[in-house]
């Protein structure tokens, strides 16, 4: 399958399944469209069992389709950008430090507690994935997903200060699981290397450094350049060049393309561009669209890719312990940070802080980039588990959560 056939399979997917929620079960966006999508997978599945052609003809077209460098590579740093573009950088300065703790000290915190829960649960139940292994899917699954927690924020109650604080965690938390991730890889793959604290602070200041410096240069850049004209047309061909551009030079100097696409999106987003505000609102309009278009074809990915993992049924209990386990380090790592911070636990907001955690298309994205090994298949089943749960469960009762939390306090 070419590539032109590929997009044209994915829009006219996702725009069907968009069509079908709006029109009949009318439940909100990203859930509505994960929910289909994985009901018009187990479809397939059952389909394909008894029709080999057409088992065959569905199998190539998920094969042609790299969820993992599609969204690593290409939506990521559109989707981030689009987040960033809208986010008030006062409100996320007010918060800094508990968006600093959280997307710093929370990751880490939850995958050292996610790896030794996980490696302990697997152990009772004779399932052997070693510690190591354990750790590095901790590293996928603990950064909240912004793309996820952005599209249902914007229809929560949630007070804004808490809002800022889970947003701006979001949107800050990928570069650190990456990061983590990428080291934890490269022990397992090269064992005998040595990683010393040097090599880990070279790695962290190389990738983090180098992600907001260039998108300090490029948000820059593209700030001075769509300030200098008025045609929305060019504007508009400004912006996307210089998502683009970031990906590509991000990549090139192996900097992280979540921070770069992030800081770009506050520099260009947070300044005024001309007195009457018309193309300030234009810029904000078009990418407001682009950001839910993008969001509808990820997440309707994100369903189809069950088409693609027929062994979800061997790795069941794997996957509900992971829920639980996720859940249970989500608790303890934002718990320790506000303690800290704080001095106290207002429990209301914990709970808020913890359900509203979601996980989505990145943490199966890095699973997907897993090099092969017999670990994979149980690590990439049970991150599927936690996404399907996270933004199908925890995205429909979240609203009703805050609710009853809220009404408590009254």
């Amino acid at each position: 399958m070419d590539l032109l056939q590929l997009i044209t399979l994915l829009l006219l997917v996702s725009a069907g399944i968009s069509y079908i929620n709006q029109r009949f079960i009318k439940l909100p966006g990203t859930i509505g469209v994960v929910a289909i999508s994985v009901v018009v997978s187990v479809v397939i599945v059952i389909i394909g069992k008894t029709n080999n052609d057409l088992a065959a003809k569905i199998k190539e077209a998920s094969d042609s389709m790299d969820f993992s460098r599609i969204l690593l590579d290409v939506m990521l740093g559109f989707l981030l950008f689009a987040s960033a573009l809208h986010f008030d950088y006062q409100k996320l300065r007010k918060q800094r430090w508990p968006v600093f703790a959280l997307s710093t000290l929370g990751v880490l915190l939850s995958t050292l507690l996610f790896g030794l829960l996980l490696y302990y649960f697997t152990g009772l139940f004779n399932i052997n994935i070693p510690l190591m292994y354990c750790f590095i899917f901790g590293a996928l699954i603990s950064p909240t997903d912004p793309i996820a927690v952005g599209s249902i924020l914007k229809h929560s109650k949630i007070s804004e200060k808490l809002s800022t604080v889970i947003a701006g965690e979001s949107l800050f938390n990928d570069a650190v699981g990456l990061l983590v991730f990428v080291l934890l890889l490269e022990l397992v793959q090269q064992p005998d290397i040595a990683i010393s604290f040097s090599t880990v602070a070279g790695l962290l200041l190389h990738e983090v450094l180098g992600g907001i410096l260039i998108g300090l240069a490029t948000g820059y850049v593209g700030y001075k350049l769509i300030k200098s004209i008025k045609d929305f047309q060019t504007i508009l061909l400004i912006s996307i060049a210089l998502v683009l551009g970031i990906s590509l030079l991000a990549g090139y100097f192996h900097a992280s393309v979540p921070l770069a696409a992030v800081t770009a999106g506050l520099i260009i987003g947070n300044n005024s561009f001309h007195e009457d505000k018309v193309s300030d609102d234009f810029l904000l309009r078009i990418w407001k669209l682009i950001d839910e278009v993008l969001n509808t074809i990820l997440f309707a990915m994100i369903g189809l890719q069950m088409v693609a993992m027929p062994f979800l049924r061997e790795y069941w209990l794997l996957g509900l312990s992971a829920i639980v386990i996720i859940l249970v380090a989500r608790i303890i790592s934002i718990s320790l940070p506000a303690l800290f911070l704080l001095g106290k636990i207002n429990f209301n907001n914990l709970f808020i802080l913890s359900w509203a955690g979601l996980r989505g298309g990145i943490s199966i994205a890095m699973a997907l980039s897993l090099p092969d090994s017999p670990y994979k298949e149980g690590i990439l089943s049970g991150c599927y588990f936690i996404v399907l749960f996270s933004i199908i469960i925890q995205g429909l009762s979240l609203n009703r959560l805050i609710g009853v939390l809220k009404s408590r306090e009254d």
